[in-house]
């Protein structure tokens, strides 16, 4: 069964950083993109960043410059380092996981229980 379990989100002063992780266990297949989602109060879920097995980086306009998104494949793990926090990025976080299955190809998203970030306005 697959698991994701994040960890690093807390209160944050503006300006101030965060470092997100995201271990996944349980994988039976190939890890393809890695990504994170935020959710913020009243809003829909929205990606703020991904990045594939062959290390190609998506960020949302409005984290560019701001927010790293890293992996160590090995480990099965995603990061997102958080800087110079702004209180709009107040959010659920959300780890999402793409397995592929090698007998046939397909593939199958997983999500993380989600870890909160708060940024004081």
């Amino acid at each position: 069964q697959v698991q994701l379990v994040e960890s690093g989100g807390g209160l944050v002063q503006a300006g101030g950083s965060l470092r997100l992780s995201c271990a996944a266990s349980g994988i039976i297949g190939s890890i393809n993109v890695m990504g994170w989602y935020c959710q913020a109060p009243g809003k829909q879920r929205e990606l703020v960043a991904h990045i594939t097995s062959g290390g190609y980086r998506n960020y949302a306009d409005s984290v560019k410059g701001r927010l790293t998104i890293a992996r160590d494949t090995a480990k099965h793990t995603v990061f997102l380092q958080m800087t110079s926090l702004k209180p709009e990025d107040t959010a659920v976080y959300f780890c999402n996981v793409q397995v592929i299955n090698l007998r046939n190809g397909t593939s199958r998203n997983y999500w993380g229980q989600g870890t909160k970030v708060t940024v004081p306005a």
